[in-house]
């Protein structure tokens, strides 16, 4: 089955208004609701494979614009890790009222988006069935970084604005030869294409470093103790590194922490391994469900 989404907006508690994507309707759907969080200065779009896939294995699935990002209202402020998982809730929530199917939905999140979630299942755990964070939830910049200055001048992003929209593209998918073209595009959507042919991030810089600054202060370790909801973690990897090292040891510390949780791991795969793998991505995710690992 191919499915498009539909768009519509979710209101949050201060008035802002985030755009999300839907693809089935959980009533008529035989799996359970699922809520897709993207990464820093990315955008719902880059879920389009995954959504589609899971949403042809049974599952109704929303993927959410962030604050600052995409289609979303772009705020001056909020951008803590804590304030952005209470937008997921309200999110959830306000799905919720609009139809009880929405209720306790499992939600995945990608590398900032994974650590969010993480956020979501420590001090939220009320309000989903689990949690998923893929090639994320152990982000720890502050042990990499240990000077915020540091960090900020060696993870700010490069300047794009004013690039051709054509060049742009042609740049990522020379970078992403495996990937589909429909990744690729997703991967546009990060941009706002302006009528002369150009594009600039939908994420400005300042509201960039924002989000950078509540990442490096964010330290999702000291949470997987008093996490009670089941948490899937999936990491990419290409080789063995020293940062995929790193990655394994935390995430040992994550299995032996957190009450539920289960790693699987995506070899030669990317950061952004749900664009690239689509259907295996969302098969790892539909046999965790199936086999009762979120029940």
């Amino acid at each position: 089955m191919d499915h498009q989404p539909s768009s519509s907006i979710a209101k949050l508690r201060d008035g802002v208004t985030l755009r999300t994507l839907q693809w089935g309707d959980p009533v008529d759907s035989p799996g359970i609701p699922i809520v897709l969080i993207h990464g820093l200065a990315s955008n719902a779009r880059l879920w389009d494979g995954a959504a589609r896939e899971l949403t042809n294995r049974g599952h109704a699935v929303i993927a959410v614009d962030l604050r600052g990002h995409g289609l979303s209202d772009k705020q001056d402020s909020g951008y803590e890790m804590k304030n952005i998982a209470q937008d997921v809730v309200d999110v959830i929530t306000e799905l919720a009222n609009r139809n009880a199917e929405w209720s306790m939905p499992l939600v995945i999140g990608q590398s900032w988006g994974g650590n969010i979630v993480v956020e979501l299942a420590a001090h939220f755990g009320e309000h989903v069935r689990g949690v998923v964070a893929v090639d994320g939830g152990t982000i720890e910049l502050g042990h990499t970084f240990l000077d915020w200055d540091e960090c900020k001048t060696m993870m700010s992003p490069p300047a794009l604005s004013g690039m051709k929209y054509d060049r742009l593209r042609s740049y990522i998918r020379a970078a992403h030869l495996d990937w589909s073209e429909e990744a690729i595009d997703g991967q546009m959507h990060n941009m706002e294409h302006l009528p002369d042919g150009t594009i600039r991030p939908w994420l400005t810089l300042e509201r960039h470093i924002m989000v950078l600054r509540g990442l490096w202060e964010h330290f999702p370790s000291t949470l997987w103790g008093a996490i009670q909801v089941p948490v899937l973690f999936t990491p990419a990897t290409k080789n063995n590194d020293d940062h995929t090292a790193i990655k394994r040891a935390q995430l040992s510390h994550a299995l032996n922490s957190i009450e539920r949780c289960k790693v699987e791991w995506f070899e030669s795969a990317d950061h952004d391994l749900h664009a690239q793998y689509p259907q295996r991505f969302a098969t790892v995710v539909d046999d965790a469900i199936t086999t009762g690992f979120f029940s």
